[in-house]
């Protein structure tokens, strides 16, 4: 099936602590296997058709990975399986939001990738970028989130994204430039005080020699980055590849005809977007009215 995205990450992957999911996975795994192997394909001939990598197969058979809905619904059609493994999408979708709903939102893949990254470029429609979030407004996000999170779910949390910001503070930095929506700049999350700290800390990042700095304004009438929020990371020796989380589900895109159109829409909206002067003066302004 073309057009499927080859992914490095998922948030599908089995974090410590998933006792019982992982096992339902494991069945679920060895289902697929058992319809492969009744079709007489191997792992590598399943790929070619269907547009899952091979490691992916066998990760998904190995009760590693959680098969996504795309992933089973191409096997089923594939494997001539009846409808049996559509039918345990739902429930699969089910086990993977009780898992995620335990483990920070951003994946050990994720951050692995991103802390070794020598480009990184970030376009935020909602929230302003985890590397640029002061601690409390991370807090306020983390407690405002639903299903609710724990105490403890929240400091570990915190914790983990305090963690990522350390590369901003090694030499040489990354090349690195965010593009945020001014929407959100202007939501007030977590309230005055929470909103002005963070917009005086984005005035304080923008001084930074190096990173760039850019808002796209509401007023913009042709807006590229409409289809929503996206990272680029350009890992150091390996192609570049692309990040999108949404509802808390994340995925790494390493298709290299998708990386570059999202690398080609980034460049537009990085155009469409005011400069970097014309942004902290927009911030100020915003502050101002506060």
């Amino acid at each position: 099936m073309a057009g499927i995205e080859r992914t490095v990450f998922e948030a599908d992957d089995m974090p410590e602590g998933s006792e019982g999911v992982a096992e339902f996975f494991s069945a679920v795994g060895k289902l697929v296997k058992l319809f492969r192997e009744r079709a007489g394909l191997t792992q590598r001939q399943m790929s070619e058709r269907i547009g899952f990598t091979e490691d992916h197969i066998g990760s998904v058979e190995r009760g590693r990975r959680t098969p996504r809905i795309e992933f089973l619904t191409a096997a089923d059609e594939l494997l001539n399986a009846g409808g049996a493994l559509i039918a345990v999408a739902d429930d699969v979708m089910k086990a993977k939001v009780r898992v995620t709903s335990r483990h920070p939102a951003y994946s050990k893949a994720f951050t692995s990738e991103e802390a070794k990254a020598i480009e990184i470029h970030d376009f935020s429609t909602m929230v302003v970028p985890g590397l640029l979030q002061t601690e409390a407004y991370i807090r306020a996000l983390y407690e405002m989130r639903r299903p609710l999170l724990s105490p403890e779910q929240v400091d570990e949390w915190v914790a983990a994204r305090l963690e990522r910001q350390k590369l901003l503070t090694r030499w040489p930095l990354p090349v690195i430039s965010w593009v945020i929506d001014e929407g959100v700049l202007r939501r007030p999350v977590g309230g005055r005080e929470v909103h002005a700290g963070q917009l005086e800390h984005l005035l304080k990042v923008g001084q930074i020699r190096g990173p760039e700095l850019q808002v796209m304004p509401t007023s913009r009438t042709e807006h590229s980055g409409m289809g929503g929020s996206f990272i680029l990371l350009t890992p150091a020796g390996r192609p570049q590849i692309g990040y999108v989380a949404a509802q808390h589900v994340n995925r790494l895109i390493t298709d290299p005809e998708e990386v570059r159109n999202m690398a080609a829409r980034y460049s537009s909206i990085r155009a469409e977007a005011l400069s970097q002067r014309e942004t902290l003066a927009l911030i100020e302004q915003i502050l101002g009215e506060l």
